[in-house]
């Protein structure tokens, strides 16, 4: 059953959390960061993406980024940009976008639960990329940036903090990157020990985003852990934001590929109408109106492709994916791109960019691009459940976390 743990929380000085807050470190690069914090020196990304605080610098993991991202922390620290609550507390914090709201329980959880697999995962993580965050985890000795979460919905815990939402004043409420935040402090130790309880009931907790940083987290507290036993340190827990799954939305993960694999377009379409039902998009751009069909931008022209009989398998959860036919089925044996994770002719597209994004890649350096359906909530779970791994790019959860409101110190 889940742990969660009520934590004191370095968090931003008041007003300052609109400029502190910032998108997460791996949603842009560095020079997207750099240009994002231009006039603000209170960005969070001068911490979680230190290496645009130099000039020109050839490794962003160069140790030195690492040890300007904790002097910066500790500066802002003690000039009380930050504070440190006093007590151990939960936090509530809801997005707002387009009108829709998720709301979610800012708590630590414990890294036994994801080594015991109670909290489940549905990617593989990349060495490199977990390093990195290592580095920053040990740097800072704290961990910056929440876990994306989910469960399955539980009533009593959604009346918990649906009332203590309607009853307290935020402590922080302002707008960034066309959503809204809005945060509550859990301060009540009987709330907090009634969320304690209830959670204690729920079989599982699912990682929806954050699978390096999650990674990275456990690895520190099991170092960490061979020297000091202690099991309530704060090391053995890690930063999370845990929702319930009726919250969440998942966007589509669109594909772009630089070629055809040497075909001419007469033959990739025919190869492709061996698989699929190919005809021309009722719409354009277009977008699957449901799962089960793809769209495809070809020479100008939309496409809506629909597998044929017997082309997606009954009962897998994985291999029934969207992203997995149209990887089996297409990618892998008609563009020949056998690994998407390392293939330099396959980019990937988060939803919210649009499709006109996908017009305009074709248009300029891209062959064929694809619409995809979204995967659901309820796959992913699926997936999790099943101890099975989602193929990559599968979700692109929206609105994304903002990093530098919570900060969990290890310590």
């Amino acid at each position: 059953m889940a742990v969660v743990k009520p934590f004191r929380a370095v968090r931003p000085n008041g007003k300052l959390a609109a400029q502190i807050a910032a998108l997460p470190y791996d949603v842009m690069n560095s020079r997207e960061a750099k240009d994002m914090v231009e006039g603000n020196e209170l960005s969070f990304l001068r911490i979680d993406r230190a290496e645009i605080n130099f000039p020109e610098i050839p490794d962003p993991h160069d140790a030195r980024v690492y040890a300007k991202a904790r002097e910066i922390f500790q500066e802002m620290l003690a000039k009380g940009q930050f504070i440190q609550d006093d007590q151990d507390c939960f936090y509530i914090y809801r997005q707002i976008m387009d009108g829709r709201a998720q709301t979610g329980l800012v708590a630590c959880t414990s890294i036994d639960d994801y080594n015991r697999d109670i909290i489940k995962k549905h990617e593989f993580t990349r060495h490199d990329k977990e390093q990195d965050r290592i580095d920053h985890i040990k740097a800072l000795e704290a961990q910056t940036g929440p876990i994306f979460q989910t469960y399955r919905d539980q009533e009593e815990i959604s009346r918990i903090i649906h009332d203590w939402v309607e009853t307290h004043e935020p402590v922080y409420q302002f707008s960034a990157y066309n959503v809204d935040h809005v945060c509550w402090i859990v301060d009540c130790p009987e709330t907090i020990q009634k969320l304690v309880f209830l959670f204690a009931g729920v079989p599982h907790l699912y990682i929806a985003d954050g699978h390096h940083r999650s990674a990275a987290a456990v690895r520190v507290g099991m170092e960490l852990r061979q020297q000091n036993p202690d099991p309530q340190a704060e090391f053995n827990y890690f930063l999370s934001v845990i929702f319930p799954a009726s919250d969440l939305r998942i966007w589509p993960y669109n594909r772009l590929v630089k070629d055809l694999a040497g075909l001419t377009q007469e033959d990739f379409l025919a190869r492709i109408g061996e698989r699929f039902v190919v005809e021309k998009a009722p719409s354009s751009p277009y977008a699957p109106e449901e799962k089960g069909t793809f769209g495809m931008y070809l020479a100008g022209q939309w496409y809506k492709l629909t597998p044929r009989a017997g082309i997606v398998p009954a009962g897998d959860p994985v291999k029934s994916l969207d992203v997995a036919v149209l990887q089996d089925h297409l990618l892998a044996p008609i563009l020949k791109i056998e690994d998407p994770r390392r293939d330099e002719r396959i980019e990937f597209v988060g939803g919210i960019r649009g499709l006109q994004e996908l017009e305009r890649r074709v248009q300029e350096d891209m062959q064929v691009a694809f619409s995809m359906y979204p995967t659901s909530i309820q796959e992913v779970l699926e997936v999790a459940d099943s101890n099975q791994v989602m193929p990559p790019k599968s979700t692109w959860f929206e609105p994304k976390l903002l990093s530098g409101l919570f900060i969990h110190k290890l310590y």
